[in-house]
């Protein structure tokens, strides 16, 4: 059987290049006799992000023409498009007859159109090739959505009949996982925070759904409190109003920017920190917070989206502007032995849940049902 991946530019999206390649290695694992085939656009222009009004449009000229154009001669018995946000490529595969498959990895663009528009050079035009690409995925012949939230969400806004959609959870690579405790120290000794400090963490974006505004915010009040407190962020950088609250609050000596570290490094600091923090005000998943517990690290997320659902009972729920609360939890879990260590027990159980190998089995069956239905009603 000849499968065939529909990636994204690489470099473009960090995420998707991570869901990717553990789908692709997955596959690989669990259907060994399957032929996994990846293509993507090979033309760098495509993915790169441009203030140029010009290469703006020759960029729209290739994702939206030359490339889907060139996949009518591919020939796969599926067709896997890897994100939502390709999902145009749909209309394009049809003449292939063969079953098409998407993953859909959440709708904050719609849900939160606002957000997206700060981002875009052409903020109408990108927000509808983004919406024809969400209505284009919707003629596939399965959406695999990485959460139920997300599922709901399609549903909700898209008018999606629940049947064509199933809910197959990302997983988390097991490379997570505790290290000693004389790397963790080694770690903060380099970044000069002592074993008394509460060291908070937050990996990701900087997109204002994220809400790090809010982190500040906890690490202000803590200090004028006297609590030992530092802040890392991994991923993006502050933004400029995020810098000034910083400089405002005399943060500079609480907080660490540590920048895109590779995933050893990685590793490393979410063994070193104290606490993950993810107050975000939207999630399609939310994977940082499952890599934080493989690691042996206490989680406080939102009670929002789809974190509940991802972390269960292991972690610690918050609204996520809810400033004294977050702050209340993070002493609660560095003050109380009991609360911390609890905390680690359920997370590093509730992330041994989720795993590449069963994302990829999953979808793997999805892939053999299609096909088997295909073979009855004679459509592919």
């Amino acid at each position: 059987m000849r499968i065939t991946i529909l990636r994204r530019s690489p470099g473009v999206s960090f995420s998707m290049d991570v869901y990717a390649d553990a789908v692709v290695e997955g596959l690989r694992a669990v259907r060994p006799n399957w032929e996994i085939v990846e293509n993507f656009p090979d033309n760098p222009v495509q993915g790169k992000r441009t203030n140029s009004l010009l290469k703006g449009i020759q960029k729209y000229h290739q994702r939206y023409w030359q490339y889907p154009k060139g996949l009518q001669n591919c020939e796969s018995d599926i067709f896997h498009i890897i994100d939502h946000s390709d999902g145009y490529l749909v209309n394009w595969l049809k003449t292939a007859q063969v079953p098409v498959v998407v993953t859909c990895h959440d709708l904050i663009n719609l849900v939160h159109p606002e957000l997206f528009r700060d981002r875009a050079l052409m903020p109408w035009l990108s927000l509808a090739t983004w919406k024809y690409s969400l209505r284009s995925m919707c003629e596939a012949h399965r959406i695999v959505s990485v959460s139920d939230y997300t599922a709901q969400d399609i549903i909700k806004y898209l008018d999606v009949d629940a049947t064509k959609i199933q809910t197959v959870p990302n997983g988390v690579d097991d490379i997570f996982q505790a290290i000693t405790s004389q790397a963790e120290g080694h770690f903060r000794q380099d970044l000069n925070i002592p074993a008394e400090t509460c060291c908070l963490l937050n990996v990701g974006s900087n997109n204002p759904r994220k809400n790090i505004i809010t982190i500040l915010k906890v690490v202000a009040q803590l200090q004028t409190k006297g609590f030992p407190i530092h802040f890392w962020k991994a991923g993006d950088d502050f933004t400029h109003d995020q810098k000034k609250f910083i400089a405002e609050h005399q943060l500079d000596g609480r907080i660490s920017y540590l920048g895109k570290p590779d995933k050893e490094t990685l590793i490393k600091i979410y063994n070193a920190a104290d606490i993950l923090v993810a107050p975000s005000t939207y999630e399609g998943f939310g994977i940082t917070v499952l890599e934080a517990m493989a690691c042996g690290l206490p989680v406080i997320a939102s009670n929002v989206t789809s974190l509940p659902e991802v972390v269960d009972d292991a972690a610690i729920l918050v609204e996520p502007l809810d400033i004294n609360g977050i702050a209340k939890s993070v002493e609660a879990i560095f003050k109380d032995p009991d609360v911390k260590r609890e905390l680690i027990t359920k997370g590093t159980t509730r992330a041994a849940k989720f795993t590449w190998k069963n994302t990829a089995e999953q979808i793997a069956q999805i892939y053999e049902s299609l096909l088997a239905s295909a073979a009855e009603t004679n459509i592919a």
